[in-house]
């Protein structure tokens, strides 16, 4: 056995990039979380579930900065992605709490995230031949 190790360097999160979202499972848990009414689960549960929806939310900010990044400057949807963004960036610089509001709030998050990937990566009619 080996005292050696590599250390990665992908600074343009390019090995990251190629990786597909994991999506299916993460909007089930979205889903269920946010269904919730008065669940009773030990803080420690809580914590596990609000670590894993941070994770995905910080993956899925990352595809979003990606898809925004590669739009045209006068595309509107990279303006609303920033807003999206930066909220984000706000909500997860905050360290989560073993409370079922924590872990709703970081679903919200999720989902909205996921929202507004879904409209980076819509395909947009071309209104260029449309008479405008």
């Amino acid at each position: 056995m080996s005292d050696t190790h590599v250390v990665l360097h992908d600074p343009h999160g390019l090995i990251e990039a190629e990786l597909p979202l994991d999506r299916a499972p993460h909007e089930a848990l979205v889903t269920a979380v946010l269904a919730w009414k008065n669940p009773d689960l030990e803080p420690r549960d809580y914590e596990q579930i609000a670590l894993q929806l941070t994770g995905h939310a910080r993956a899925v900010a990352a595809d979003v900065r990606r898809h925004a990044a590669a739009l045209p400057k006068n595309d509107g949807r990279g303006a609303l992605a920033e807003v999206v963004l930066r909220e984000a960036d706000r909500r997860l610089s905050v360290r989560p709490r073993g409370t079922a509001q924590c872990v709703q709030n970081r679903a919200r998050l999720v989902r909205a995230l996921y929202t507004r990937l879904d409209r980076l990566t819509e395909t947009l009619p071309d209104l260029a031949g449309a008479g405008w």
